[in-house]
């Protein structure tokens, strides 16, 4: 069987998602390691470095959703199959939310 022909606008479209979200993993990163770095609590520096850890953590998650995201996309784009549908947009979304409120918790109670 033959494989449809791609119009490159989706393919890029596609490569231009896929580097919006490895610019946010990045930059996660770099906030994790913004944090460990330049950011200090005199006695309670355990707390910057758990918070420090989740994003660089949550940074690498992002990048491979990013990727995840990505293959499916391409091998449906080339095969002339819908989109896989995915619950990875919602725990990304939960994720997200988790650290902002955990970084929010940290800035209230470690003042």
């Amino acid at each position: 069987m033959e494989q449809p022909q791609v119009d490159y606008r989706f393919i890029l479209a596609n490569e231009r998602t896929f580097l919006a979200w490895m610019r946010t993993a990045l930059g996660l990163v770099a906030g994790g390691v913004a944090l460990d770095q330049f950011v200090a609590l005199d006695d309670r520096s355990w707390a910057i470095g758990v918070i420090a850890t989740t994003t660089v953590f949550l940074g690498a998650a992002v990048a491979l959703i990013g990727i995840y995201r990505w293959h499916n996309a391409d091998v449906a784009m080339h095969e002339g199959v819908s989109i896989p549908r995915s619950n990875v947009l919602l725990i990304t979304g939960v994720g997200f939310t988790a650290l902002a409120l955990i970084i929010a918790l940290a800035l209230i109670f470690l003042r």
